[in-house]
């Protein structure tokens, strides 16, 4: 999953992308409103972080025009404006949720974690295909009753392709969802952790469930 930061507190963003990296989050940041704007319309994002007092265009004004452009990922704000005025300004113009600054990480984390349960299929914490399953709130993997170690990276492919189980997600879309925007384009990191997650996930007697779509992609499906 995918989330971009727009803040301008530096230190705070830094912070925030560590953590939220650790907790298997791939995580971009924008420092000022008019960089936000451009990558939350130029990238797919499944959640944008969005700060009210931004230098360039301010935080509601970056929230207008995302919306105004057609992107309908869950955006958390965060300011240190508690007035209620100020939080139904943003909730009417089209945020999803309002974090007031001081905050814990814990608080930010579940809010990012209902606001991601909402949209679409509203799949929630365990995504299951066949007998695999991953609990994405534990961060535990299974095929029938045996776990088995994911990389980060691992991780991060697998739910996704899970949250899109049965359709073909292309290479594109991978690097959109999965990698950051400073990855290389041209590397072969998609196959090699595609190939590793597949010897990992096709298990002896196990039904193959990870197909390469030649021309198009991969597809997670009881049936290729």
């Amino acid at each position: 999953m995918r989330i971009l930061i727009i803040d301008d507190d530096k230190v705070l963003n830094k912070s925030l992308k560590n953590m939220l990296e650790a907790e298997c989050f791939e995580v971009d940041t924008a420092t000022d409103g008019e960089k936000g704007v451009y990558y939350a319309c130029t990238n797919e994002y499944d959640l944008i972080i969005l700060d009210k007092n931004l230098p360039e265009k301010d935080g509601l004004l970056v929230l207008k025009e995302i919306r105004e452009d057609g992107q309908n990922m869950p955006i958390l704000m965060l300011s240190v404006v508690s007035e209620s005025a100020t939080k139904v300004d943003f909730l009417n113009t089209g945020a999803d949720d309002y974090l007031t600054k001081p905050f814990s990480f814990a608080e930010l984390l579940a809010r990012i974690r209902a606001l991601l349960r909402r949209p679409k299929e509203a799949k929630g914490d365990i995504l299951k295909i066949d007998n695999l399953v991953l609990d994405t709130k534990k961060q535990i993997f299974k095929r029938g009753d045996k776990k088995i170690y994911l990389t980060l990276k691992e991780y991060e492919l697998l739910e996704y392709l899970m949250r899109n189980k049965g359709n073909v997600v292309t290479r594109g879309m991978i690097m959109e969802h999965v990698w950051d925007m400073n990855a290389d384009l041209f590397s072969n990191a998609i196959e090699v952790h595609v190939s590793n997650l597949r010897r990992k996930i096709h298990l002896k007697n196990q039904v193959k469930l990870l197909y390469t779509i030649p021309g198009r992609g991969y597809k997670l499906d009881l049936a290729k």
